[in-house]
C-alpha cells in the first residue's frame, strides 16, 4: 500500500510532528506499507514570520495536483492544517478522494497568546478543516474525547512512541550544579518557558531547543543554560544529564519529549495539562501539579527505573500499526460504500492561503 503524506511541517524543521512522521513512515515499511510525503521541499516558500526556520509552501494547485497523480497513492493522509494541507485537502474533495487527516497541534491557543483572535473561532476554521475527513487521527485519549466534544467527526486513535535504543540512561555530566532541571523543545511564548525560568529551584536550569523567545528569555534569566538545537545522540545525551524533566506547556497535545526523558530515565514534572496528563497517567513516572515547583521538587523522588520501564512499552511500531489500520479502516469503508461521495467543496475562509 502507498500512503502519501501531505504535511506543511517538515525538514529542516526540528519539532513533534517532523519526528513523528519521518520516523512511523521507517516503521511502516516491515508492516508493507510505503509512506511518502509532499512537503514544503516541492515549492517556494516564504518564512513564518517570527519563526524563520519554518517555511510556509506556496502551493499551486495545479503543481500539487501533478505531484499527487505521479505518486499514485492508494491512500492520502493530511497532516497539517497549513497551505500544502489546504491544498491537498481541496484537491481531494474536488475528486471525491477520500482521505484522513491528523491532529497535532493546538492552533486556537498558538495563536490567541500571539493575536487579539479569539480562540472559538480558530477552532471554527480546523472544525470545518477536518469535517470531511473519513478519520481525524489524535494522539491520546483526552484530545480525542475533547475533539468529539467539539463536534470533530470520525476521530481514531494515533498513539506515539520513542526510540529506546537512542533515548536511555547514561553517565553524562555536563559540567553544572546538580540537580539538572531540563527542558527540551522550541523556545516560544506558547511553550510557557518562563513558568519553568522563574521557579526557585536548587541546582541548574537547561533549556534545549531554539525559538524566537531566546533572546530575551536568556536575557531575563541569565542564571539560566540554554544549549540551543540539539538532535541524535547529543540531544540523547543531554536527556541523559538530567536528574527532572520539566514540562511547562499546558497547550501541547501530546509532547513526544516527555517520551524521550522518561525512556532517559528521567521523571517528569508538568502541570495537569491534558498532554501530560493523558501521557502519564497514574504512572509513578512524574509529577503533576499547579504548583510547577513542587512538582519539580517531587519529581525528584521518583524511580529513573520505573521511567525507563514505562517508555519501553510505548513503541514506534505500535504507532505505525495503528496509523496503518486506521488507513486501511478507511479504504475498506471508502470501497463498500462508493455511494457516499463527499458533497461539492465549498470555499474555505482562509483565501490568503489558497492563492
Amino acid at each position: 500500500m502507498r500512503v502519501l503524506v501531505a504535511t506543511d511541517a517538515w525538514h529542516p524543521q526540528i519539532n513533534g510532528v517532523v519526528r513523528t512522521l519521518a520516523t512511523v513512515a521507517e516503521a511502516a515499511r516491515p508492516l508493507g506499507v510505503d509512506i511518502g510525503f509532499l512537503t514544503p521541499q516541492s515549492f517556494r516558500t516564504v518564512a513564518l514570520p517570527s519563526y524563520p526556520d519554518v517555511r510556509l509552501a506556496l502551493a499551486w494547485p495545479s503543481k500539487l495536483a501533478r505531484l499527487i497523480e505521479r505518486a499514485r497513492p492508494d491512500s492520502i493522509h493530511i497532516a497539517t492544517e497549513g497551505p500544502i494541507g489546504i491544498m491537498t485537502r481541496r484537491y481531494c474533495r474536488r475528486r471525491n478522494v477520500p482521505f484522513t487527516t491528523s491532529f497535532h497541534t493546538r492552533f486556537p491557543e498558538y495563536v490567541s497568546a500571539r493575536l487579539p483572535i479569539p480562540e472559538a473561532w480558530i477552532w471554527a476554521l480546523l472544525l470545518r478543516f477536518h469535517r470531511p475527513s473519513r478519520a481525524v487521527m489524535a494522539a491520546t485519549p483526552a484530545l480525542a474525547d475533547e475533539l468529539l466534544q467539539r463536534e470533530f467527526g470520525n476521530v481514531v486513535l494515533w498513539p506515539r512512541g520513542v526510540d529506546t535504543a537512542l533515548f536511555r540512561p547514561r553517565a553524562v555530566d555536563l559540567g553544572l550544579p546538580r540537580p539538572i532541571f531540563l527542558s527540551v523543545g522550541r523556545v516560544a511564548v506558547e511553550k510557557n518557558l518562563e513558568a519553568f525560568l522563574s521557579l526557585d529551584l536548587p541546582g541548574t536550569k537547561v533549556v534545549v531547543g531554539d525559538g524566537p523567545a531566546r533572546s530575551a528569555l536568556q536575557r531575563s534569566y541569565p542564571q539560566a543554560v540554554f544549549l540551543g538545537t540539539m538532535a541524535g545522540q547529543q540531544l540523547a545525551e543531554a536527556y541523559a544529564a538530567a536528574d527532572v524533566f520539566v514540562f511547562p506547556s499546558r497547550t501541547d497535545t501530546f509532547g513526544l519529549v516527555l517520551l524521550e526523558a522518561l525512556a532517559s530515565g528521567v521523571p517528569v514534572a508538568a502541570f495537569p495539562a491534558p498532554g501530560p496528563r493523558d501521557v502519564i497517567g497514574t504512572a509513578p513516572v512524574g509529577a503533576l501539579n499547579d504548583d510547577l515547583r513542587a512538582a519539580c521538587l517531587a519529581a525528584l523522588h521518583l524511580d529513573p527505573d520505573a521511567c525507563r520501564s514505562f517508555a519501553e512499552r510505548q513503541t514506534w511500531e505500535t504507532s505505525a500499526r495503528a496509523f496503518v489500520e486506521n488507513i486501511s479502516r478507511v479504504r475498506h469503508d471508502a470501497h463498500r460504500s462508493n455511494h457516499d461521495a463527499p458533497a461539492p467543496e465549498q470555499a474555505y475562509s482562509l483565501p490568503d492561503m489558497r492563492r
